[in-house]
């Protein structure tokens, strides 16, 4: 097998994987804050983590990957400021802050679970380490933190290289976090959030710093520790967190693990830092301040599989910016179509062989190999997938092989999935899938007829209804619902 190879965020280079437990591969994964429902863009990060964690079972290690869920602490504006996040929904929605977390946790497990996203190891839930916290905030307290009338802060500029996975100070001159009155340094962040004096939250525990709340990025410290052990090997998470959560995560870490300069990257608490880059969407509707925003559960309502979307996001590389229209998920769908329709046929006639040995097969596995140790190059390790698909004179047996070792990594069901899967009628859909294929087999015997009229009003009755025709479509769908 090829070496593989990683972005190391803090480094700013592909560094070759090597663990820090010998034959096991230790990730956590900064998950949701459960204050409402994940828009797509959220969701690329658990299909890009999914495809990290895949491509480390692949490569033979045992995978211990965490991903947490935060129920607490985290604010409007990351840059530790605003309303609790998680307190704000609550009050708005005059609900619990508990039962807010329990619906928004299951929603997101939802679609988890339709993007094929394997299980972690283990779900970390912020408040269940709540104790944890406030011992980590007490061993790094009297040398790193001050405390203000709104509660305990940690001092940036008493650990080294302070900014350095932002780049903050290297390459923007200076942090972009404004200097808020009563900190020392505009950069210093709360660690425990005492509550006002007069107030009471929903969620709020007794700190020696007062009545509060940790603060969000004590929480991953505490975590990640707790789960992995400090070092780890693989911290991931969205490009947005790479500028001040992450970059608070690991001064935290620093001060817990004896203040070492980020030269030697195990003193950050992971020995890589890896991001997704963001998804684009025009329109504005990737907001969760817009109403209406861009949720899987939309995308299926007008007719696509989920896995369209999963297959979106793997045809560029994580760390590219990648832009959503309706037109491309159309065309991923397509894709999705073809792959499914391959391996189905493929899946009629035969059994998977034990091992692949036909020299054609051989050769693209290596290919694969070498594209998804190249830093997870999902896009060029997806045509060789297709390709695979597409020979010919190669016994059914040794194919359906290979493709399920590849699809192993990329997650695309294809073993498994059926041409009717992919058929998901639209929520405003008139008509039932059956209803269609009746009209349709009318239609077909109006045309063998010559009764062309009659083949017309078919076509015109459906189309009014939102069923497009696909006479001559070459994969042979015949018809798909209009969105």
């Amino acid at each position: 097998m090829t070496k593989l190879k990683l972005y190391n965020s803090l480094t700013r280079k592909l560094e070759v994987f090597t663990p820090v437990h010998d034959g096991e591969a230790r990730i956590y994964t900064c998950g949701p804050t459960v204050y409402n429902y994940p828009h797509i863009g959220n969701m690329r990060a658990y299909v890009f983590a999914d495809i990290l964690g895949r491509v480390m079972t692949y490569k033979g290690y045992k995978l211990t990957h965490i991903i947490n869920i935060t129920d607490v602490g985290h604010l409007t504006d990351d840059a530790d400021a605003g309303e609790d996040k998680m307190e704000k929904m609550a009050n708005e929605r005059a609900k619990s802050i508990w039962d807010i977390a329990q619906h928004y946790t299951k929603a997101y497990w939802d679609d988890v679970k339709a993007l094929n996203i394997r299980q972690p190891a283990k779900w970390s839930i912020a408040t269940d380490y709540v104790p944890q916290m406030i011992e980590y905030a007490k061993g790094i307290a009297d040398k790193h933190c001050y405390q203000l009338d709104s509660g305990l802060y940690f001092d940036v500029s008493t650990v080294a290289d302070y900014g350095k996975l932002a780049r903050s100070q290297t390459e923007e001159g200076e942090g972009r976090i404004e200097t808020v009155e009563g900190k020392r340094n505009g950069a210093d962040f709360a660690i425990w959030r005492k509550t006002p004096a007069g107030e009471k939250r929903q969620m709020e525990w007794d700190s020696p710093w007062g009545k509060g709340a940790p603060g969000w990025h004590l929480e991953c410290s505490v975590m990640s520790e707790a789960l992995l052990g400090f070092p780890f090997d693989i911290h991931t998470g969205g490009i947005d967190h790479r500028e001040i959560h992450h970059a608070n995560e690991i001064a935290q870490n620093q001060a817990h693990s004896g203040c070492g300069s980020l030269d030697c990257a195990d003193n950050s608490g992971a020995r890589i830092w890896m991001h997704n880059n963001f998804l684009i969407e025009r329109s504005g509707k990737m907001s969760k301040s817009s109403g209406e925003f861009l949720r899987l559960k939309l995308l299926v309502d007008k007719g696509f599989h989920p896995l369209a979307y999963r297959l979106m996001c793997l045809q560029a590389h994580y760390r590219s910016e990648l832009e959503f229209s309706w037109e491309g998920l159309q065309a991923a769908f397509t894709r999705l179509k073809r792959m499914v329709m391959g391996v189905e046929r493929l899946r009629s006639d035969n059994q998977s062989a034990d091992e692949v040995q036909h020299p054609k097969l051989i050769d693209a596995l290596q290919k694969f190999d070498a594209a998804i140790s190249d830093d997870l190059n999902s896009a060029v390790a997806l045509t060789i997938l297709d390709d695979v698909i597409a020979m010919k004179k190669i016994e059914g047996e040794q194919k359906l092989s290979l493709i399920a070792i590849l699809d192993g990594v990329l997650g695309l069901d294809l073993l498994t999935l059926t041409r009717k899967d992919l058929r998901i009628r639209p929520q405003n859909a008139q008509l039932t899938e059956d209803e269609i294929e009746a009209a349709l087999i009318k239609r077909r015997e109006a045309r063998a007829a010559k009764d062309f009229a009659a083949s017309d009003k078919i076509r015109d009755d459906l189309i009014a209804k939102g069923v497009e025709i696909m006479d001559g479509d070459p994969l042979g769908w015949e018809w798909k619902l209009d969105i």
